[in-house]
């Protein structure tokens, strides 16, 4: 033994590089080789970004199926019309675009395991096609009246406590049961302690490495604000802070204050990108102040925008009505996001027309779906198109961010 770690689990911690030595995530880890080889259901919970990935990787390698296939299918960004399709499969004709008839994961995998992250985000229909495959290993594709058998071990993952879901209905008790019959709890990182200095080591060595940059160094007051913080992120939040520190202060030796920088502060759930002066406060009074600027200064545009439009209607019916309708176009454009109809009558009234009716209830949709858009859009751009993390970023779910992307036609970013 090293250090009192048993050799299958340092073993399994350089295949598939797991770093830290804290008790438990040890234990964690150690629970997962004692079950591999023994064909029962897995329920993996834990914190989002703490690592819950790792572990049916290391159960379905220990196991008697390892070479069989490992499908790994993220329920949470499968829109709810198409999930029993993707898990159980379609025949031709089942559903509108269904031209051909299609295998899914569990018939694929069959013989092999199949690891159902986020598994609370399932529809309860679903979830009574989950239980008979658990129960009988018997399944019917969409749009099929035959029953097919398939030879699968299930390991499921989820951030979610289900006994409470199971509470309010939103999860079948029955299916929780037969899911966690084995039950992994992956610690969150705030209670790993020393790990968190060792993926530092490694995030910003990777980083080093990777962009050839100069080295940082952690003072150890550096350190023990690292060790102090709460890390609501887990070990994908610490990787953000320490790729921006490792770009950002790049050959110096960095201190808390310089830490702090890269830290959210109470209550916010993103890290800055550190400011090369000192950041100005974010709060929602000095919001509101620019709001209120925003909308005094469109109101003369406004004003200025209906007085050309009065001139026009004042002028003889040669003037092409087109002219008309493209300024009061224009006037919807620049009405901003934020208006409200809970905002003090005399700003609200700048956006009515002469008779009175309120102009932009349209435009203010409009504008809001574009934001919408370009937000969405520049968060995939940020990572590389990769959902999961930008579903994170910008706080909904995945399968929320599904249904935008093609919504907004934003499948090839």
């Amino acid at each position: 033994m090293e250090n009192g770690i048993s050799p299958e689990i340092l073993q399994a911690k350089q295949r598939f590089s797991i770093i830290g030595n804290s008790p438990a995530l040890l234990a964690a880890i150690e629970r997962a080789l004692q079950v591999a080889p023994i064909d029962l259901s897995v329920l993996i919970n834990g914190e989002s970004g703490a690592g819950k990935e790792f572990f049916p990787k290391i159960i379905h390698n220990y196991s008697a199926r390892k070479h069989n296939k490992y499908i790994a299918v993220n329920c949470g960004a499968i829109p709810e019309g198409t999930i029993d399709s993707e898990l159980f499969g379609h025949e031709k004709g089942a559903f509108t675009g269904a031209i051909s008839s299609r295998k899914g994961y569990f018939e694929e995998a069959d013989g092999g395991t199949i690891f159902l992250d986020e598994v609370a985000e399932l529809p309860l229909t679903t979830q009574a096609r989950l239980l008979r495959v658990l129960e009988s290993g018997e399944f019917i594709k969409v749009g099929s009246s035959t029953v097919q058998k398939t030879n699968i071990r299930v390991v499921a993952a989820t951030n979610v406590d289900m006994r409470k879901a199971v509470a309010d209905g939103r999860f079948r008790e029955d299916l929780y049961y037969r899911l966690s019959t084995v039950y992994i709890a992956v610690p969150p990182l705030r209670d790993r302690g020393d790990d968190i200095l060792l993926l530092t080591r490694k995030f910003s060595n990777d980083f080093i490495e990777k962009y050839r940059t100069p080295a940082v160094e952690f003072d150890e007051s550096a350190k023990s604000a690292l060790l102090a913080y709460r890390w609501p992120g887990n070990v994908r939040q610490l990787k953000n802070v320490i790729e921006q520190i490792s770009l950002f202060d790049a050959g110096k030796k960095v201190t808390d204050e310089d830490v702090r920088y890269y830290l959210p502060d109470a209550g916010s759930d993103y890290a800055p990108v550190r400011q090369q002066s000192t950041p100005l406060s974010h709060t929602y009074e000095n919001e509101r102040e620019m709001l209120f600027k925003l909308i005094f200064e469109l109101r003369k545009e406004v004003t200025g925008l209906r007085e050309e439009i009065a001139d026009l209607k004042k002028q003889d019916e040669s003037v092409p009505v087109g002219s008309i309708k493209e300024l009061q176009k224009e006037i919807s454009s620049v009405l901003p996001v934020i208006y409200n109809k809970n905002i003090a009558s005399p700003v609200h009234r700048i956006f009515q027309d002469e008779s009175g009716q309120d102009m932009t209830d349209a435009a203010a949709t409009r504008t809001l779906e574009d934001t919408e858009k370009d937000t969405i859009r520049k968060a995939l751009e940020r990572n590389e198109g990769k959902r999961k993390k930008t579903a994170d970023e910008l706080k909904i779910s995945e399968r929320t961010l599904y249904r935008k992307i093609k919504e907004y036609g934003l499948d090839n970013i």
